[in-house]
């Protein structure tokens, strides 16, 4: 572990800069989802516990350098009280005088709230002057938004070069759920990758085939694959255009010693659309007039087998049309098996990215798993072997 947390760091009477992730839904100017402000929460308190002043930066939206009065992060306000427990003030600005008056008139265990970074174009270009005046206003930075990690901007990667830098407690347990799912797996490992379309996984299936021992293919991707092996998958989702790039990846695999698992047998339907008459066939025997939406039986029990013998799991991605009823009946049970294994102790579960959240989340096993990210393209990058910025910056700091 290259880089320090909150526990290597003095903080007493210190301004603790914080990046985090607030970017939560909003309807009416009102928060709905307040997921986000939990995972921050063990930090902020920390750094009160510890004596330090909280001084939060985050983004919220698109508002691509201009002051946006509908993505001002004041409206997140009454959620943070909420969830801290304490007082929070706001500044209108992340920087210069407005910033500083509002630390200095800071009183003792409360939050200060910056206004959104990225109401200066200079943030996402990650300008080091801007950063410069970031830093001017704080001790120490702390991040703790691991799902920005992958942007090079002024509040995630400029900053941390200028001031004694760390990792928050989210940030801290992402990293370490990571470090163990893949960087030093107990193994087996075997990895589940769902989704569309084969073309946005490259990357990833190209970096996971030599760190782990099998890989389960789901959703649209399994047809692309079922497509390069001469099989008809009749109106099925599929990428006619990457079989070629799918038998490379299975070369790759074999002479790697990767086992790739593709559905044996398949849930097919005439039309997209919730309980629509729909049948089991073998992977092979998809009519011409209908589409592969799920995972069959006998694919989803041979899925147990393979988890049965792992010591970790890394998940990204469903292995159906997760969002309609029987076409989620694959990802539900494969999910609620890892979920079972990890609570009897005997596998580490890590997943994340896209819609894995929420498939997770529906199926009801989410809350089992040893960790679930809610990063998305952080998450995605990191498994795909790419250097984050925001961590590169912390482990040089």
């Amino acid at each position: 572990m290259a880089w320090k947390t909150l526990d290597d760091m003095e903080l007493s009477g210190k301004v603790v800069l914080t990046r985090v992730d607030i970017n939560v839904p909003v309807e009416a100017g009102k928060v709905t989802d307040a997921t986000r402000i939990e995972r921050i929460a063990p930090t902020v308190k920390d750094i009160l516990a510890k004596g330090g002043k909280p001084v939060l930066l985050a983004h919220f939206g698109r508002p691509k350098g201009k002051v946006v009065p509908e993505m001002s992060l004041r409206m997140t306000l009454p959620a943070l009280e909420k969830v801290l427990g304490v007082p929070v003030a706001f500044a209108e600005d992340c920087v210069g005088d407005v910033a500083e008056k509002a630390i200095a008139d800071l009183p003792p265990g409360s939050v200060l709230l910056l206004e959104n970074t990225r109401f200066h174009a200079e943030e996402e270009k990650n300008d080091p002057a801007f950063a410069k005046a970031m830093a001017a206003i704080g001790d120490v930075y702390c991040n703790d938004a691991f799902s920005a990690a992958h942007r090079a901007h002024a509040s995630t990667e400029g900053i941390a070069r200028l001031l004694p830098a760390c990792a928050g407690r989210l940030m801290q347990a992402e990293l370490s759920a990571l470090e163990k799912a893949l960087g030093a797996p107990e193994r087996p490992v075997v990895a589940v990758v769902g989704g569309a379309k084969v073309s946005t996984k490259l990357e990833l299936l190209g970096n996971l085939i030599d760190k782990v021992d099998s890989i389960v293919i789901g959703g649209g991707m399994a047809n692309t694959f079922l497509a390069a092996q001469g099989i008809d998958v009749g109106k099925s989702l599929c990428e006619h255009d990457m079989t070629g790039t799918a038998q490379e990846i299975m070369a790759k695999s074999e002479a790697a010693n990767c086992t790739l698992v593709l559905p044996t047998d398949v849930v097919i339907a005439r039309e997209f659309k919730a309980n629509a008459p729909h049948e089991i066939v073998a992977a092979n025997a998809c009519p011409a007039d209908a589409m592969i939406l799920d995972a069959g039986p006998a694919t989803i029990a041979q899925i147990a087998l393979v988890f049965e013998a792992a010591k970790t799991i890394v998940w990204n991605g469903p292995l159906g049309a997760f969002e309609i009823a029987p076409f989620n009946a694959a990802t539900d049970a494969a999910a609620k098996r890892a979920a079972a294994l990890t609570k009897a102790g005997r596998v580490l579960t890590v997943a994340g990215g896209g819609d894995t959240v929420a498939a997770l989340n529906a199926s009801g096993a989410a809350e089992d798993f040893t960790y679930v990210s809610t990063a998305g393209g952080a998450f995605l990058e990191w498994l795909e072997g790419k250097v984050l910025p925001g961590v590169a910056a912390l482990e040089q700091s």
